[in-house]
């Protein structure tokens, strides 16, 4: 059987929706093409980033019950969730203590002009109001023990009818898997059968959306491009000149969490080798940049993580699912950056105290922050409040604030198959055809 031609793969065909899209977005804003791109362009993306958006409850529920039912015993279970919850935390603090270090040696808010500070919170003024109303809302209904209520549910339905709510969903999915390991296997049996159908029918339902996967890819990069650019392309360039070193130090972050971080943890707790890691890890990547969501992104994950990393259905169903919900890397690196780079473009000083408040707040919003995109800055509104900075200043960034989400959304689901790959290599559970 011969193998498939370089121009027939998907994530050569992804890349190339994503080139195009760029180059067909920038015409776009000099050509004033706007409303055209809105009207017979966008709809192919949201075509795409809604198929996939919509087979990730019905596979989190199926993959997470199926998981959780086959392994033999609630010490397995105590046992994997223990290790995944272990390193999802470890990275998210150690990305946050990446991100401190690069903001605090660089200052990047130093470089930005005052006359430019007012005119961007002048631009941005009602998108940072909008912001801080809902995070100002969540805060006043949040208690010490918000997480736990918010995790469990008081009604199915509700529940599973939004992505936003997958926390909740992880809960379902692990508590039914665990009821059904308590009762009797003849009793569970049919039920089990039933969640093995709905994954088979959703991984083939993957299948047919990746189909659409390069026009989506240059649909949705082409409306982010024209979306920050407006009509003129230049805004883009004057945005990018204007907060250049904040967006420098953003992505040298996560370059490092990306390049130096994962590959020390497949290199001490996993057999595969960076070389063989980064090629699986692309297509995930790609679609993770351009949908800016690591639930819709999930399917692709999970399917990446058996086929070309080796990682046992039994693992991938329990981890990669939760991984979407609470690994956020990249969003957690970039909420500490920002914190720092809003305070010093206003002059304030944060210090040590409040720098560990930026770690702790980071890493435990970070669990609960809704895998869609844009979430991450209602999130950096909570962490501003927590260190006494105006929360007003998220106006400074919100220009820039698309192409991060992007960025910052491919760490996070390389993180997701990291730690995967980790849990699997210390379970026994990783087969060959990464190594």
């Amino acid at each position: 059987m011969k193998d498939t031609p370089w121009y027939r793969k998907l994530w050569v065909q992804i890349v190339l929706g994503l080139a195009l899209g760029v180059i067909y977005g920038i015409v776009a804003a000099a050509n004033g093409w706007g409303e055209f791109t809105d009207d017979w362009i966008s709809p192919f993306g949201d075509v795409f980033f809604n198929g996939l958006q919509l087979i990730a409850v019905p596979l989190v529920i199926a993959s997470l019950v199926i998981g959780v039912a086959s392994l033999s015993d609630m010490r397995k279970v105590s046992r994997i969730g223990g290790k995944t919850i272990v390193i999802y935390v470890a990275t998210t603090a150690l990305a946050v203590c990446i991100g401190l270090s690069y903001a605090n040696l660089v200052r990047p808010g130093d470089y930005v002009p005052e006359a430019l500070r007012g005119e961007l919170a002048t631009q941005y003024e009602e998108a940072a109001a909008s912001r801080q109303g809902a995070a100002e809302a969540m805060m006043e209904e949040r208690g010490p023990l918000s997480i736990l209520q918010d995790i469990v549910p008081d009604n199915v339905i509700s529940s599973t009818s939004s992505n936003r709510n997958m926390l909740q969903v992880v809960f379902l999915a692990l508590m039914f898997g665990i009821a059904l390991l308590r009762i009797p296997k003849e009793k569970g049996a049919p039920l089990l059968a039933f969640f093995e159908g709905l994954e088979a029918v959703v991984v083939e339902f993957v299948g047919i959306v990746m189909k659409v996967a390069p026009l989506g890819v240059f649909a949705l990069i082409a409306r982010a491009i024209t979306g920050m650019a407006g009509d003129d392309p230049q805004q883009v360039a004057q945005l990018l000149g204007a907060l250049g070193f904040y967006c420098i130090v953003v992505v040298a972050g996560l370059a490092t969490q990306m390049l130096v971080v994962y590959p020390l943890v497949l290199k001490f707790l996993t057999p595969i080798r960076w070389r063989r890691f980064f090629p699986a890890a692309a297509q995930v990547q790609l679609v993770a940049f351009s949908t800016s969501s690591s639930g819709a992104t999930l399917p692709v994950t999970m399917d990446r993580a058996q086929r070309d990393l080796g990682v046992s259905e039994e693992v991938s169903s329990f981890v990669l699912p939760l991984g979407a919900t609470i690994n956020m890397d990249g969003t957690a690196l970039y909420q500490a950056v920002a914190a720092l780079f809003i305070a010093q473009s206003l002059g304030l000083s944060v210090g040590l105290e409040g720098q560990l408040t930026i770690v702790l707040t980071a890493v435990l919003v970070s669990i609960g922050t809704a895998a869609v995109p844009g979430a991450g800055i209602i999130m950096l509104v909570i962490i501003l409040q927590a260190i006494g900075v105006p929360a007003e200043g998220v106006a400074l960034i919100l220009g820039v604030d698309r192409l991060l989400d992007m960025i910052r959304t491919a760490t996070n689901v390389t993180g997701d198959l990291t730690v995967a790959s980790a849990v699997a290599a210390s379970e026994g559970q990783l087969s060959d055809v990464a190594r």
